[in-house]
């Protein structure tokens, strides 16, 4: 009996071919996919504090299950239509089961109410160096200006004399400007408070910024800023107007000091995280950490918008000098009420 030897001409059968078309793919799965579809709509229109106990409870095995078919449609190279729909429905459901759960008003009310006072509360040792660093600031820039006049224009910068200096006298400071009258809603609360709000701002970013450069920075910084204030206390006190100048400053000085030392602050927080890494590498403390020192600067520049609106419009409303201490007397005390106590827990004293 002789066997049958193939021929190298005769086709060699196919082999079968297993096909799984899109429309078998979704039997048995697409249930599951309309149940996802629906959560994560009522989810995105009402928000995941609408869904019931039994939808939460379905929720992440839905999601798993899309994960899941949508691998195995990769993997088969099904329709791009159905992946496209699987790619957005896991999509959607990552961000409804592992998005944030508040949103971003709830976030900056946090902020104002627990995370911005209790950083300020742990830096401390930073917000007193600042205040030190501005102080000394204070007393150079007085004792050169009391004993020589002609330092005044080497000191301020000349867009922020506002055209006073040396030759002006008592009565033009008294005047034009401690007891200047209103120039009005639009100039006072537009214009004049956003250059005083930018140009705050710009100072107090850099003296938190400059904390990357190990702090000397941010203490010549801050050493400038209370030079150039000190400058402007010799001009007032030689012309026997240093009350009414510093009841003048204070209506908003001590808001917008207290926010530029506390950039500065969060500078130096900044620095002493490159400087003294301790068990962790430079860059890895400074991710760890950063993110503290950056809520003080934030913070900080909302206090400076409060600063801007103060000084440019309700400084020339008060005109009065009694009046302007008090108004600073008040300011400062809501502001240490605030940072000393809002954020605890109540009974401990911890943070919230």
């Amino acid at each position: 009996m002789s066997a049958e030897v193939a021929q190298p001409w005769e086709a060699t059968p196919p082999r079968p071919v297993i096909a799984l078309r899109s429309a078998e793919f979704r039997k048995g799965r697409e249930e599951a996919w309309i149940d996802l579809d629906a959560l994560i709509t009522k989810a995105e229109a009402k928000g995941v504090p609408a869904l019931s106990a039994d939808e939460l409870r379905r929720l992440p095995r839905l999601y798993r299950t899309a994960v899941s078919s949508l691998s195995v449609a990769r993997s088969i190279a099904l329709d791009r239509n159905l992946l496209l729909y699987l790619e957005g429905l896991a999509l959607r459901a990552y961000f409804v089961v592992y998005g944030p759960r508040v949103g971003l008003m709830e976030s900056f009310s946090a902020f104002v109410m627990r995370g911005f006072p209790a950083e300020v509360r742990k830096a401390a040792g930073a917000i007193l160096l600042a205040f030190a660093s501005i102080l000394v600031g204070v007393a150079v820039g007085f004792a050169l200006v009391e004993a020589n006049e002609g330092w005044f224009s080497a000191l301020a910068p000349e867009s922020l004399t506002g055209g006073r200096g040396p030759a002006s006298t008592a009565a033009e400071l008294r005047d034009n400007e401690i007891f200047a009258p209103w120039p009005g809603f639009v100039r006072s609360f537009v214009v004049f408070a956003n250059f005083l709000f930018r140009h705050n701002a710009t100072i107090g970013i850099l003296s938190f910024a400059l904390g990357v450069a190990g702090g000397a920075p941010t203490l010549v910084l801050l050493a400038y800023q209370g030079v150039v204030f000190g400058a402007f206390i010799a001009l007032h006190y030689n012309r026997g107007l240093l009350i009414d100048f510093l009841g003048w400053v204070s209506i908003h000085g001590v808001t917008e000091f207290g926010a530029i030392i506390l950039c500065g602050a969060g500078g130096f927080e900044i620095a002493r995280t490159i400087l003294f890494p301790g068990q962790y590498s430079r860059l890895e403390n400074l991710a760890l950490r950063g993110r503290e020192a950056a809520g003080l600067a934030g913070g900080a520049v909302l206090m400076l918008f409060v600063a801007g609106l103060i000084e440019g419009g309700f400084r020339q409303l008060i005109a009065n000098t009694p009046g302007r201490f008090a108004f600073a007397a008040a300011t400062a005390a809501l502001w240490l009420v605030y940072f000393l106590r809002v954020g605890r827990r109540s009974g401990d004293g911890a943070q919230a």
